[in-house]
């Protein structure tokens, strides 16, 4: 491990990265012990602060855990599908809010990466994804419920279809696409879906979910991209037509 002490990056900032590639070309294992902060300020030739400053920043990727006691020290971390599900749906929410992506190109990648669940969904789905899904779409359907609440019914219903593929990759790279991109998807389209319309698509996927039938849950999918991508043109136009007013 290296680092370029003429390089205008932080150096903190260039040791956690030295660290950081050994763990994933695997030159650190998981729960093997880093050298100690001396060692590492040695090995580096920075002071012991600047090591300290780079463990952190690999502490907050979950990268590494630290341990206190005679056999403490910094120790390569197993980081498991489901700690990582927050960092990505945390992310994703980031690059979405900070850069120009627009409504279109959001939606059509978050339903391509759901459709492709289909298949092994109709496959691995069980009583207890039904289960949640349907229970979902009968929280949908009360009329009280408010626009806050009806959001995150909605996320919990594609959830509960992403984990029916029963595939812990799969059900990883699409929690940035399903928590992230449909709340952001849900503030734009509030104001002019139709719940009902929403409730008749899902119940159509949910359907075909119980009937093993991926190709009509590709198919009421497509349906409803289709029906959010119109439903955001038509919100956006709107909103460009009355500024310009």
């Amino acid at each position: 491990m290296k680092i370029n002490p003429n390089d205008a990056a932080d150096l903190s900032a260039q040791i956690a990265k030295a660290i950081r590639d050994a763990i994933i070309n695997g030159q650190l294992i998981v729960d093997e012990r880093l050298p100690s902060e001396a060692e590492l300020a040695e090995q580096f030739d920075v002071s012991r602060s600047t090591v300290r400053e780079a463990l952190k920043r690999l502490a907050a990727q979950s990268l590494i855990r630290t341990q206190r006691g005679a056999f403490g020290g910094a120790f390569v971390n197993r980081i498991s599908f489901e700690e990582a599900h927050g960092q990505q749906i945390t992310t994703s929410t980031l690059l979405l809010s900070m850069n120009a992506v627009s409504f279109d190109v959001a939606c059509d990648a978050r339903f391509a990466m759901e459709r492709a669940c289909a298949p092994f969904a109709a496959e691995h789905r069980n009583a207890d994804h039904l289960a949640t899904m349907r229970a979902e779409i009968h929280r949908q359907s009360q009329p009280g419920l408010s626009d806050e609440s009806w959001c995150a019914s909605d996320v919990a219903f594609h959830r509960a279809l992403v984990d029916a593929a029963d595939n812990p990759v799969l059900s990883y790279q699409l929690a940035g696409a399903v928590e992230a991109m449909q709340p952001l998807m849900n503030m734009i389209t509030f104001t002019a879906r139709s719940r009902e319309r929403i409730i008749e698509l899902h119940t159509d996927i949910t359907d075909a979910l119980e009937a093993h039938d991926s190709a009509s849950i590709e198919k009421s999918l497509i349906n409803l991209s289709t029906y959010t991508k119109t439903l955001g043109d038509d919100v956006i136009a709107a909103k460009q037509k009355a500024s310009q007013t």
